[in-house]
């Protein structure tokens, strides 16, 4: 009955919490909440649509921002949260078993003044959503959850932020009518919306509410980007009616947006599209209706045609048959279907059919696996809705997922069990919850230094309990003697409460710590010998702790001083110095190099016998030193103040970085007028020999490999950036300056024109230094060096790789081009990536070389702020990887679920169609 109570208590006050959610004088569209995160007031914007305040929330904190051609003034504020383990939840009230969208939009607008691109994960519930990745200050990132409601509030969480802080912009929910979205999987699997496109619209705005009376958001095809509806096919037009559309149910697509269309002229359409989230299974629709005024002998028959799935073609498209008319939408889809991530589609017509395809709007959705949290969520959810003013029982979402509540401790398992409470001094009254009672997984329990009343429960239903602390309360009866029977009890304090009684004397012989002082009413039996040993065992602890203590305090600067030398000693798995993140490259204390003597170095090289490399820095020669270990030497020819000065910036960066993806630095020689460093030997050279060198092209390297390679290459310079503290920008990346050692594996060089990064500064001030092809022309212009102008020379080497090309020729790109940058974008901005991919690469996924080449050109765009940052690059290049290699789809991915849902066996790319009534008339899923 405690439970019941507690669970109908937790749904009354949820309800409750929907009122306070929208200010009462508003006059809400109905199915509609509209949350300005971070605004102080209610208002309503151009569309119609009233937007409430987020003053109820009390976490985080409101910062105002301006950004250049954004009015809207819900996007004049945000809410931003700490970079901490804890997580950050809207909770919003909705009905059960009504079908709702979720948006969440994020507009950076530099709030912090950091310019530091944040990213962080956004769940629903205890179900990981999105990852949020900003790579732009002034576009609004947007993500939108198709869901059926099964619970009485739903929870959006901001939580794991990698770089930057959390935040959030606005907050929107949209209650659907009934049918549209329903499909048999979704009470295991949310739709994550993916594309939802507008096909001939007649300007770049998207279609939204109130011409769509549920404010989806249609976008316009005519919107240019580099990822968005290329390899648009030769006689596609666009065409439009003022006729109403039949669309049959108001959830359908809305009348504008059937009002447009396009047509292939010539026979066909094609288009190619980026799915986010991809490889995946998902939800998939396009809708159709027959707006041209045909003549009766005309007829418009086509085939839908996805690469990889032969099946698909069989089904010929009859839009006026199937649609029983013109004007009435019809509707052709999937409900489980596994799509690429580059999805390239193409509308063919039938050899019998007098006009070219016709293509009004499409959808496209990811399924994903609903995570249902911890074990123990609605015994916590019940509580702490009991204390509705409490901030530690405002925190929202799952107990544990994606990040435990601040006062809860979870286990690791695939659904976490609860194994902590922590809720000392939080002015807790009343009864202890006998929900605590239940929580199989609990260890610990803190409830000390509260004003709770009544007798202690019987805790049996928690055998891994280890330690309860319920002392300074207000708790009457006696102890129970079930707490005895608890295997693994070690600690008890239940002092300086109002407890009576004998203590039980299986609690006395029980090898535990008991402190039951200050219960005056409380006492033993006659078994008094038991109590003295108990309070002697606690004298005896507390007196190896203070000798501990003691101790520690003269040898700690000993263990200090051991410590560093191990640590400096320390080896990773593959031989290599360990990655580490100095706390300041200034620090004198940090270790130094080693001094080389001449001699040695003359030794190990024969006298300079095998020049191995050169340049204008000087000469690289081979070594070995006598223990076998293979070295390269460089002779630094350069005797000028900035030579010298690159010396030496070397030598003192080199002495503090340690990572495996950067040149192992081994020391250094200044004698005799010579200067030379010392570094590890790289067997396989250069990558731009591999590429267009000395390296036998008849062995070239796949495509799998250059991916490897810029893998490798890119961890590299994401630790100078972000894991070394100032943070170092290379300034001079280039195919030569990466290195590849036996396993092929690639290592980072050459730092002579490295700079460190002053904090707080977002650019260093700086005489223009680097290699031609490979410069930053924003650094070029300003002088002003930042992090981002290592990545533009990084999109340089990504186009290399793609296109086996110099960064500079004069042959290469034709008449009108000289460097690979302009002659990439002039292909890829037709949608011609094949013009631009390594004749000699004879294997590779076509999606993970879009992938690629689209980050290389976010990484050469003209504008610093508008490239991504490397762990970005680095991130999009791992995907690649996972792509040709064929990992398989994650956990989350509908064809993993046949376990929840047999249904899910049905051919994946079924061509399903029904109508409205039909669909509508099968059985719920439950």
């Amino acid at each position: 009955m405690g439970a019941t109570r507690s669970l109908l208590l937790f749904l009354s006050l949820s309800n409750l919490l929907c009122l306070l959610l929208v200010d009462s004088s508003m006059a809400q569209i109905p199915g509609f909440v509209s949350l300005d995160c971070g605004g102080t007031d209610n208002h309503t914007d151009e569309l119609g649509i009233e937007w409430s305040s987020d003053n109820y929330m009390s976490r985080g904190q409101i910062a105002t921002i301006s950004v250049a051609n954004e009015t809207r003034r819900q996007y004049t504020t945000l809410r931003y949260f700490p970079a901490d383990d804890n997580k950050y939840c809207y909770t919003l009230s909705v009905v059960r078993r009504t079908r709702y969208l979720v948006r969440s939009t994020f507009l950076y607008g530099n709030f912090d003044d950091n310019n530091v691109y944040p990213k962080f994960d956004v769940s629903f519930g205890a179900t990981h959503w999105a990852t949020i990745v900003v790579s732009d200050s002034t576009t609004i990132e947007t993500q939108e959850l198709i869901f059926l409601a099964t619970d009485p509030s739903v929870s959006v969480c901001l939580s794991n932020a990698s770089t930057g802080q959390p935040f959030i912009s606005t907050l929107e929910l949209r209650q659907f009518n009934g049918s549209i979205y329903m499909n048999q999987y979704e009470n295991d699997f949310f739709l994550s919306v993916s594309a939802r496109i507008n096909f001939g619209a007649e300007s770049d705005a998207p279609v939204r509410y109130p011409d769509d009376p549920f404010d989806r958001i249609w976008q316009s095809d005519s919107i240019k980007k580099a990822n968005y509806l290329v390899d648009v096919a030769p006689g596609t037009e666009k065409i439009s009616t003022v006729k109403m559309i039949d669309v049959m149910r108001d959830e359908w697509p809305p009348q504008k947006v059937m009002q447009t269309a396009v047509v292939g002229r010539n026979g066909s359409l094609t288009y190619r599209l980026n799915l986010d989230g991809f490889p995946s299974f998902g939800w998939a629709f396009t809708y159709l209706a027959e707006i041209e005024d045909l003549s009766p002998a005309s007829t418009r028959k086509f085939r839908l045609v996805l690469p990889g799935n032969p099946d698909v073609s069989k089904a010929v498209v009859n839009i006026q048959e199937n649609a029983q008319g013109k004007y009435r939408l019809y509707e052709p889809g999937y409900y489980n279907i596994s799509l690429p991530f580059v999805l390239s589609f193409r509308f063919g017509k039938t050899a019998d059919s007098s006009e070219g395809p016709l293509l009004n709007a499409m959808e496209i959705n990811k399924y994903i696996e609903k995570s249902y949290g911890s074990a123990d969520g609605l015994v916590l959810a019940a509580l702490a809705v009991t204390y509705p003013s409490f901030d530690w029982a405002q925190e929202g979402g799952d107990p544990c997922v994606p990040a435990p509540w601040t006062w809860v401790r979870c286990s690791s398992d695939m659904q976490p069990r609860i194994t902590s409470i922590k809720l000392s001094g939080k002015n807790l009254t009343g009864d202890i919850p006998r929900e605590f009672a239940k929580l199989g997984g609990l260890v610990e329990l803190w409830l000390n230094n509260n004003s709770l009343a009544g007798s202690i429960p019987d805790f049996s239903g928690c055998p891994n309990l280890k330690i309860i602390h319920i002392e300074n309360n207000l708790l009457t009866g006696g102890l129970p003697p079930s707490l005895a029977d608890l295997p693994n009890l070690r600690e008890l304090y239940v002092q300086n409460n109002m407890l009576s009684g004998e203590v039980p004397p299986r609690l006395l012989t029980k090898d535990l710590i008991l402190n039951y002082t200050g219960n005056p009413d409380l006492h033993e039996g006659d078994n008094r010998g038991n109590r003295k040993k108990i309070f002697v065992g606690l004298l005896a602890g507390g007196s190896v702790l203070l000798i501990v203590g003691i101790t520690s305090f003269f040898l700690l600067p000993t263990l200090k001083r051991i410590l560093r030398k191990l640590c400096s000693q320390e080896k990773s798995s593959d031989g290599l110095l360990p990655e580490r993140s100095p706390s300041s490259l200034a620090d004198p204390a940090a270790e130094s190099a080693h001094c080389f003597a001449l001699s040695e170095i003359a030794e190990a090289t024969n006298n300079f016998e095998r020049k191995i490399g050169s340049g204008g820095f000087g000469v690289v020669y081979y070594g070995r030193f006598k223990d076998g270990k293979e070295i390269a030497v460089k002779v630094l020819i350069n005797d000028t103040f900035q030579g010298k000065r690159e010396f030496s910036n070397e030598v003192s960066l080199l002495s503090r970085i340690h990572h495996r993806n950067l040149v192992q630095f081994l020391g250094y020689c200044q004698e005799s007028g010579k200067s030379i460093l010392v570094y590890e030997f790289m067997h396989n050279g250069t990558l731009r020999e591999h590429l267009y060198g000395t390296f036998d092209r008849g062995q070239g390297i796949d495509w799998i490999k250059r991916l490897e390679i810029a893998h490798d290459a890119a961890k590299g310079i994401e630790y100078l950036h972000v894991g070394c503290v100032p943070s170092i920008i290379h300034r001079d990346l280039k195919t030569s300056n990466i290195l590849l050692d036996k396993n092929m594996r690639a290592k980072v060089g050459d730092f002579g024109l490295s700079k460190i990064a002053v904090d707080g500064v977002s650019h260093v001030s700086s005489v223009v230094r680097g290699t031609v092809g490979y410069l930053d022309p924003e650094y070029y212009i300003s002088q002003q060096l930042t992090d981002k102008s290592d990545v533009y020379s990084f999109g340089v080497i990504l186009l290399e790789l793609i296109s086996g090309r110099e960064a500079i020729s004069n042959e290469s790109f034709g008449s009108n081009c000289r460097n690979i940058v302009q002659w990439a974008k002039m292909h890829m901005g037709n949608g011609d990536i094949r013009s631009i991919i390594d004749p000699t690469l004879q294997s590779y996924e076509s999606q993970s070389m879009w992938k690629i080449a689209e980050k290389a050109l976010m990484c050469v765009h003209a504008n610093g702020s508008a490239r991504p940052p490397i762990s970005e690059v680095a991130k999009e290049i791992q995907d690649a990887i996972a792509v040709e290699k064929g990992a398989e789809i994650s956990s989350g991915e509908v064809s993993r679920h046949s376990a929840h849902s047999s249904s899910l066996n049905l051919p994946a790319v079924e061509l399903q169609h029904l109508s409205v009534e039909d669909y509508v008339n099968q059985p719920t899923p439950r």
